[in-house]
């Protein structure tokens, strides 16, 4: 296929191996301008001196943007608002990180009048399709061009290779096991050893998390504030959403909270083993859904629990600029309004445990849940309501037992209500 002609192109940089590489290649291959964009969201990378190694590699300019707000405002506190976990474990770390940045890079691509846009994904993953579906949706006219789809490299030697031939500067050794991708929410660890999912991850390989068995001795409290299902503070004192999880990132992190081992579905049909931490998101989960025990009525709880599942699909599968999620943020933002309160959760060796939860909105009643004397509830109430709610089963018991009895079921006689 021939290659569409490119004037300027906006590519997403994180001044690693393969970015530094794909900016050699994009003006080596499709002879265009190259404008890199480095998106700080909370990776804790250092991003001083990518300015000029972005220049050293062929790139006539770099953005480097500060979306730490936006991200944890806009992307994560509104998917755990929605209580949204992927098959079971994965609170979406990765997944939310792409849409914030493909929509800062759209912006960009538009600012400068750049036709196309690129990303160093490979073709194997999640993140190509994240990119790419929130570049459809934001501005389709653009370019997308993905390199590890195109080019003939196959491995991270190649691209070692390729960076020495083209005099390009890279810090990476083929030393490096592991494919990481941290921000402020978590880090995620992938290839290597853990490419055999029967191999327990060597302890090393953690980054923010203590081993469990090294955590204090002694256990630590905290209480989180919440308005609306958003938190808003910890122990009394009021934070914005960025100093919040950096704390209690550092605080489970200490404590050895928020490791997850496991097997995932990719959403292009392949499965892969992933190893995540995700210390200030675990115990937000975990402080959030307790406090939701105390206003949501058990059908509202049951329901928002499937409404949990379909958001955590749609995040993971890249489509966050779509009706639906819009859709699913109005109804979970109209049940999230009485979840105000403060839950009180204990971290302890790898566990984090909701041990308190108090709300002005509570609907638990200790007058109505006492086993003694009250005057809302009559316990002989519970005879008929017994009696009705298993109605179907004592049917389906009488008919089986007549069926056994005689061989047959008899019909029904209905002579005694028709009409004279």
């Amino acid at each position: 296929m021939p290659q569409p002609s490119i004037n300027k192109c906006v590519l997403a940089y994180s001044g690693g191996l393969d970015t530094s590489a794909i900016v050699a290649w994009l003006r080596e291959n499709y002879h265009c301008e190259v404008i890199c964009v480095t998106a700080d969201v909370g990776q804790a990378e250092e991003l001083s001196g990518l300015e000029e190694k972005a220049l050293r590699s062929g790139a006539s300019k770099i953005y480097v943007e500060d979306l730490r707000r936006e991200f944890v405002e806009d992307y994560i506190f509104p998917t755990l608002k929605a209580g949204a976990i992927y098959e079971r474990e994965y609170l979406l770390g990765t997944s939310f990180a792409r849409p914030v940045i493909a929509k800062r890079m759209v912006e960009i691509a538009q600012a400068e009048g750049a036709d196309a846009v690129a990303h160093g994904c490979t073709g194997k993953g999640n993140d190509q399709v994240r990119f790419e579906l929130t570049f459809k949706a934001l501005d389709p006219r653009l370019t997308v061009i993905a390199p590890w789809r195109e080019w003939d490299m196959r491995s991270r030697e190649d691209v070692l290779a390729y960076c020495a031939a083209h005099g390009i500067p890279v810090s990476q050794s083929k030393r490096s096991i592991y494919s990481r991708d941290r921000n402020i929410w978590h880090i995620s660890h992938e290839g290597g050893i853990l490419e055999d999912p029967w191999v327990q991850p060597e302890e090393e390989m953690f980054t923010l998390t203590t081993s469990p068995e090294a955590a204090p001795d002694e256990a630590q409290y905290l209480e989180i504030d919440f308005e609306q299902g958003i938190p808003v503070g910890l122990n009394g004192e009021r934070l914005d959403g960025v100093e919040l999880i950096s704390r209690l990132n550092d605080i489970g992190g200490r404590h050895g909270v928020g490791r997850v081992d496991m097997v995932e579905n990719r959403l292009v049909g392949i499965k892969s083993r992933g190893v995540y931490e995700t210390p200030g998101g675990t115990i937000l989960y975990r402080a959030l859904q307790g406090l939701e025990t105390l206003m949501l009525d058990g059908e509202t709880m049951h329901y928002k629990d499937q409404l949990a599942q379909k958001y955590a699909e749609i995040v993971y599968y890249g489509r966050w600029f779509t009706p639906l999620r819009e859709a699913l943020d109005a109804a979970i933002n109209v049940l999230a309004q009485p979840v105000t309160g403060t839950a009180r959760v204990k971290v302890f060796k790898g566990s984090c445990t909701v041990v308190g939860r108090r709300s002005p909105n509570s609907l638990y009643r200790e007058d109505y849940a006492t086993f003694g004397a009250d005057s809302v509830y009559d316990q002989s109430d519970a005879e008929g309501f017994i009696n009705l709610y298993g109605l179907s089963m004592k049917v389906r018991a009488l008919a089986s037992a007549q069926q056994a009895e005689n061989g047959t079921l008899k019909a029904p006689d209905y002579t005694e209500f028709k009409r004279d």
